[in-house]
């Protein structure tokens, strides 16, 4: 498969709270010369998991774009799971923290979030 490395084309979206949160953390932590990475893991009737991370090393495979003044690394794998989806900060009484909010994601039959196209996963029961 060619490599994927697209610097135009908006991948993943950050809405305004979600790069003001990034852009507070890196300062926070001193990493001027970070960007973050957005990946999945995981999947089947589990569900994909999502996870981010400050890298400061970009692979030729990786999908970088730029969202709201932060720069997203997406690997080759999870860019496909990824393509579309907006990274959100919800502050709420119930607690602070990340959300994906992905249009790719289908739900299977037992309803968990299976994350492909396949049409159901195997294993629901």
């Amino acid at each position: 498969m060619e490599p994927v490395q697209a610097t135009t084309a908006v991948s993943i979206t950050l809405t305004d709270a979600a790069a003001e949160a990034v852009r507070g953390l890196l300062a926070q932590r001193n990493l001027s010369d970070y960007s973050l990475r957005v990946y999945v893991s995981g999947g089947g009737c589990s569900g994909i998991q999502y996870g981010m991370a400050f890298d400061n090393n970009i692979r030729t495979e990786d999908t970088i774009t730029e969202s709201n003044g932060i720069k997203v690394l997406v690997d080759e794998v999870s860019i496909q799971y990824l393509h579309g989806a907006t990274v959100d900060y919800i502050d709420a009484p119930q607690g602070a923290g990340f959300k994906i909010n992905n249009p790719n994601a289908i739900s299977c039959g037992c309803g968990s979030s299976c994350g492909d196209d396949s049409g159901g996963c195997e294993g629901c029961g």
